[in-house]
């Protein structure tokens, strides 16, 4: 096994079992996205998201060499390997470090296809917004409308399509329960389910039959908020909500290597896909091959990193969406409780949040994780500085004894590529030097870095 493999300790045993103890807040290392469960009542005063700044075009061009310093940084920080496509206006960088496979040591390329996870939000959210153009869907209208017969009664009543999208329905997540014992043996699960098929009906049914873990109005990220939406698409439309989203998205938007997989295999080249579990995948499993009916319409989309460059500049260009339900999209509520006196700095809209860097700047975009795979990408709201890096090792991060969570170089290194992928205001070298702050709800945070003893449902990020 090469060097790069994590060498701080597993979870030991007691820690362990505390972890195992603690359902719902595991459903988050799992889930799709590295958004946090860290719940914010949503702050109906101020819902537009931060606009960015206008950035001149004398900005500096791409610093190649820096950019390839710091990918390089992530890979030696201990993460098996990674692929990155920058741009700045029509400038664009492609990058690649490390690992596909770490036996044979086969290097990565560029244009690797990657599971994004969910990062397909943002495309079902687009679909359900351009039916919202068409008059076919309202935003503020319940769902139990368009699913009675998977809704019903008083929540299908209460809990809104925009709920759905801006994942203040109160509705559980649903992958936890789809993984039964995963917490306490998760390789063999993991192992076992590899070819199984899931139903997005049933993935539905075990959402809303797990217990709330916050109120409704009340900002928690959830994965059955946007199977549901996949099933809205399929009522409205009358096809296969993966087929439409291919249709009226993916080749709207022009995309050559971004598609909804028909098998547990991926089509075109790409890494191995390792999934640690914090330790307790010892060492790490290649999990490339596996069914994605578990991640549907809420994350089970491949692409590449170029290609999520193009998604996100043609649809903040207004290319994919109306200016109305651009708007609509843009409308965020806080992700977390900030700090008396200070504000938010990130915020979720509609499949779309939008994140204060550490270099000052307000991006939008999304993040995905699926077992082995991880995936970033953020832009300027103008969609003209932009940076997609997808990586091979997920939840690696480690725990002292009592649970409490290790130095981490791997999210500090990958923090820094991203602010300094994005900085326009210094040479993207000087701000990969500084050690970014930890916003709650960043990437790194949630890929892992929850404690693994929190109760109530709810994590609290370690800083």
């Amino acid at each position: 096994m090469p060097s790069v493999h994590p060498k701080s300790r597993p979870l030991p045993p007691r820690s362990r079992a505390r972890w195992t103890a603690v359902a719902p807040v595991a459903v988050l290392a799992l889930s799709l996205s590295a958004l946090p469960a860290q719940a914010a009542p949503v702050d109906t005063r101020a819902t537009a998201g931060p606009t960015s700044a206008v950035v001149s075009s004398t900005a500096p061009a791409l610093d190649r060499e820096a950019l390839r310093a710091s990918l390089d940084a992530f890979h030696k920080a201990g993460m098996y390997g990674a692929y990155s496509a920058v741009r700045d206006g029509s400038a664009r960088w492609n990058g690649a470090t490390g690992f596909a496979d770490v036996t044979t040591e086969r290097p990565t390329r560029p244009g690797f296809e990657h599971r994004i996870g969910s990062i397909t939000k943002t495309f079902t959210s687009v679909a359900v917004l351009q039916q919202v153009g068409a008059g076919r869907v309202d935003l503020d209208a319940p769902i139990g409308r368009y699913l009675p017969d998977l809704v019903p009664g008083e929540r299908g009543q209460r809990v809104t399509v925009r709920m759905l999208l801006n994942h203040t329905s109160g509705i559980a997540d649903y992958v936890l329960p789809a993984f039964p014992g995963i917490l306490e043996n998760p390789g063999k699960v993991l192992d076992e389910n590899r070819h199984r098929q899931l139903a997005p009906e049933e993935l539905v049914r075990l959402g809303l039959a797990a217990p709330p873990v916050v109120e409704r109005g009340t900002y928690a990220y959830s994965n059955t908020n946007y199977i549901l939406a996949g099933l809205l698409l399929k009522r409205v439309t009358g096809q296969e909500p993966e087929a439409y989203i291919t249709r009226n998205v993916i080749r709207k938007a022009g995309l050559r290597h971004t598609y909804f997989p028909r098998s547990a295999y991926i089509r075109g080249p790409h890494a191995k896909m390792y999934e640690s579990m914090f330790g307790l995948i010892d060492p790490p499993r290649d999990y490339s091959v596996y069914d994605m009916s578990w991640g549907g319409t809420a994350g089970a989309m491949v692409s590449t990193m170029s290609d999520l460059n193009d998604f996100y500049r043609k649809l903040l260009g207004g290319k994919l969406l109306g200016a109305a339900e651009l708007r609509a999209m843009k409308t965020t509520v806080p992700t977390h409780e900030p700090e008396p006196g200070q504000e938010a700095v990130m915020r979720y809209g509609l499949g779309i949040y939008t994140l204060r860097m550490p270099n000052g700047g307000w991006y939008w975009g999304h993040d995905g994780g699926v077992f082995g795979a991880g995936t970033w990408a953020l832009s300027t709201e103008d969609g003209s500085r932009q940076v997609a890096i997808g990586y091979n090792l997920m939840k690696y991060q480690r725990f002292d004894e009592q649970g409490r969570p290790l130095p981490d170089p791997v999210s500090d290194a990958l923090y820094r590529y991203v602010d300094g992928a994005l900085d326009r205001s210094a040479a993207p070298a000087a701000s990969a030097q500084r050690l970014a702050p930890r916003a709650p709800g960043a990437l790194p945070l949630v890929d892992g870095l929850i404690a693994p003893d929190r109760a109530h449902g709810r994590s609290t990020v370690a800083r």
